[in-house]
């Protein structure tokens, strides 16, 4: 099996085991304590079935839609991950360019060794720019205004790291801060010459550039690394942080890893454009819901207005489908677009997207759905709560079902169904 040949992106993360080193794959792959929220995430998806409509003619498909007004091919895009120079070298540019190809938006985190002025250069209609509040507020500004200055369209802020969470395979392998190559390491790594040998022709550990500024002159990726830690996570970031980037931000605000409907009401509020509902892929709180499960509560609470992100255990375009008719406008994905890209560089992240992008496109052809903005509560197995029950079409003369127009049909199923 090859990139080209992988069927699912199981496969593509199975390719980056054999790419990776153990410490790497499992700094991906991994979640805090015991990993109950990482399995919680995928089988929340499990728990609902689409319910499918024949004969609906869907020999056209559509599955563009609008996010913060910007019309995207298909309605995911990649999630901000940290570190992604680790597990190929320039992995930010390489996901900027895929995401920029695929007509999707890649979600640059802050922690990326890529900058963001050169990765925004790169991709600058794709690529929205993530940051953490840190402890110190001139640089919580400087973040803004070099975002502002590059040219970034959308802002996302994350605020579900209060403190750093106990990821015990990262602790098992030695992957901590500050991050050194002990002999264990190393030896377990000749196991995968291709990641060594690309791992010192970039220099070893790659820089966090994001954050050179901040840090002495002359100062080293590593020591880069030990002075982000020492700013973030920052536990002190409370509702006035997020104010006054709201004031010093011009364009389109978005708050990742909000999940209490109440806080999603107040962050509306305070006119954050849009939310992404995440529990960081199962990465901080053990114990935390799923985002799915919390979706028709959040949706309830902000209304319908406010654009939903879904982030955290979406694996098949199966999933995208479901978190839609649930009340989330987009979904983002982050595991396996940086698996795609130690397994194949940039043609892996394509390969990663093109699946989903597949898969999504079979699902609404199997239900008989159209346009995936045609989306809704009436194509799920068991029924959200809070919505009434599918009453089957009653047509008023012999054959009228079948010559009415898909929409309508399911637009009145939607009335039925909200």
């Amino acid at each position: 099996m090859n990139i080209q040949t992988a069927l699912n992106l199981d496969d593509i993360r199975e390719l980056a085991r054999r790419a990776l080193p153990r410490i790497a794959f499992d700094f991906i792959d991994g979640g805090a304590d015991d990993e109950h929220c990482l399995r919680r995430n995928r089988e929340a998806f499990q728990q609902y079935q689409l319910l499918p409509r024949y004969l609906v003619d869907v020999s056209h498909r559509d599955q563009s839609t609008v996010l913060l007004g910007r019309r995207y091919a298909s309605p995911f895009g990649i999630s901000p991950t940290g570190l992604a120079g680790l597990f190929h070298p320039d992995a930010d540019l390489l996901l900027a360019r895929a995401a920029a190809k695929a007509n999707v938006p890649f979600l640059l985190s802050s922690a990326a060794n890529g900058a963001l002025e050169d990765v925004v250069k790169a991709a600058p209609e794709h690529v929205w720019f993530q940051m953490y509040c840190t402890s110190d507020e001139a640089i919580n500004a400087d973040l803004v205004r070099r975002a502002k200055a590059a040219g970034v369209q959308v802002l996302v802020v994350s605020v579900d790291v209060p403190v750093n969470s106990n990821r015990e395979r990262n602790r098992r392998n030695g992957f901590t801060r500050p991050f050194r190559m002990t002999p264990g390491v190393v030896l377990e790594a000749l196991a995968h010459p291709a990641w060594v040998l690309r791992y010192l022709r970039s220099g070893g550990i790659p820089m966090m550039s994001n954050w050179k500024p901040y840090a002495k002159e002359g100062a080293s990726a590593a020591e880069v690394a030990d002075m982000y830690g020492t700013l973030t996570p920052a536990p002190m970031v409370k509702w006035s942080h997020l104010q006054r980037i709201r004031e010093a931000w011009p364009g389109p605000l978005v708050v990742k890893g909000l999940m209490h409907p109440d806080d999603c009401r107040q962050a509306v509020g305070m006119g954050v454009d849009a939310l992404v509902v995440s529990n960081h892929g199962g990465r901080q709180l053990d114990a935390a819901p799923s985002p799915l499960h919390m979706l028709p509560a959040i949706r309830a609470a902000v209304g319908d207005d406010v654009e939903l992100i879904l982030d955290s255990g979406v694996r098949r375009g199966s999933d995208v489908v479901i978190a839609r008719c649930l009340g989330a406008k987009f979904s983002i994905f982050g595991r396996p677009t940086l698996f795609g890209a130690a397994a194949g560089g940039e043609a892996g992240i394509a390969r990663t997207l093109q699946i989903v992008r597949n898969e999504v496109d079979m699902v609404m052809a199997q239900i008989g759905c159209r346009a995936f903005d045609e989306l809704h509560p009436g194509y799920l197995w068991p029924a959200p709560v809070n919505s009434k029950p599918v009453e089957p079409i009653k047509p008023t003369k012999p054959g009228a079902h079948e010559a009415a127009p898909v929409t309508e049909s399911l637009r009145t199923t939607q009335e039925t169904t909200t």
